[in-house]
């Protein structure tokens, strides 16, 4: 049986069929362009449970601070978070980088709650080797379900609310790198090398973009 005719729940059955962390789709897979479907029950609650937990043990094996369900294949409105916020007391407080518990996202969106934004470099698991600055709005207000159903309603803002549009954005088919300054593309090594400062201004300065 192919995907294309193979249901979503057996499709995350034969995921989770092998041991470790879920396999990781890179950037020209078709699934990382679609919009993911809603997620309304599909997995049923014991299987939905087994895909999270292998989520986030691929989210941290990787390492990441998050991951959205179509990173692994799956076309469904799903992501978890986590963020134990490590790095030098200046850059975190920079970029508002604080500690973000391990969260499940349902059906999630986001819409900009005030007008500033903040800029700063930025990866994705499906974009591996590469970095760019990102513009993004600086409080956000989320939207949509944890995994036990509860609605949920919040001002989210700094870093915690940058990881929630990005893996929302996932969900939407859109990658960071549609969203980012192109002129500050850097490969991982370039970023650790050159522009590891608390915030993008030098990269700004030296490739020729422009900040918020």
């Amino acid at each position: 049986m192919t995907k294309t005719h193979m249901s979503l729940s057996e499709h995350v059955e034969e995921l989770l069929a092998a041991d470790g962390p879920l396999p990781i789709v890179a950037a020209g897979d078709p699934v990382l362009r679609a919009v993911a479907e809603p997620y309304d029950g599909q997995l049923g609650d014991a299987l939905l449970g087994r895909f999270l937990t292998r989520l986030r043990e691929t989210m941290l094996a990787a390492p990441g601070v998050g991951i959205a369900a179509p990173q692994v294949g799956v076309g469904l409105s799903i992501a978890v978070v986590e963020d134990a916020a490590r790095g030098s007391e200046e850059a975190l407080r920079a970029r508002g980088r604080v500690p973000l518990p391990f969260r499940v996202l349902i059906n999630p969106a986001y819409e900009a709650e005030g007008e500033e934004r903040a800029a700063f470099f930025e990866g994705c698991l499906s974009v591996p080797g590469w970095q760019a600055v990102v513009a993004r709005h600086a409080r956000v207000r989320l939207r949509g379900q944890d995994e036990h159903g509860t609605a949920l309603d919040e001002v989210v803002g700094g870093w915690p609310a940058r990881i929630v549009q990005h893996e929302t954005d996932h969900l939407r088919g859109t990658l960071y790198l549609d969203v980012a300054e192109p002129r500050s593309l850097s490969t991982n090594e370039a970023v650790a090398e050159r522009w590891s400062q608390p915030g993008p201004g030098t990269a700004a300065r030296e490739l020729g973009f422009d900040l918020p």
